[in-house]
């Protein structure tokens, strides 16, 4: 089993930079390939960014390319996910998830889930 905390989200206004952290207990962190993945009330969740277990692959939605970063600390358990120029339609629930197969992450098919953390943007 792989626990998964999220943290960081807040209200936040257009322009602004955040950082998301999740933190991972359980088995072998760096075993894990960790995606973030948001969603918002009445749509379904999307895809927003994903890394490899060592950190050298990293892959980022259209939506957030050039904007957000996501990064991991395997030697303290946490991925984390740097926002940057954030609009309104950032506004989402956001979740880190664990996975196996890195190339599944894309498709949401991971083995462990997060609760998620709210981020709200003003405009």
């Amino acid at each position: 089993q792989v626990q998964l905390v999220e943290s960081g989200g807040g209200l936040m206004q257009a322009g602004d930079s955040l950082t998301l952290s999740c933190a991972a207990s359980g088995r072998t962190f760096s075993n894990y390939h960790m995606g973030w993945f948001r969603q918002t009330p009445g749509n379904e969740r999307e895809f927003v960014a994903a890394i490899s277990g060592s950190g050298r692959f990293t892959m980022h939605a259209d939506s957030v390319k050039g904007r957000f970063t996501i990064s991991r600390d395997n030697a303290k358990n946490l991925v984390y996910l740097q926002m940057n120029s954030l609009k309104p339609e950032d506004t989402a629930v956001y979740y880190c998830a664990a996975g196996a197969i890195y190339v599944n992450l894309q498709q949401q098919r991971c083995d462990y889930w997060g609760r998620g953390t709210q981020v709200t943007v003003s405009s």
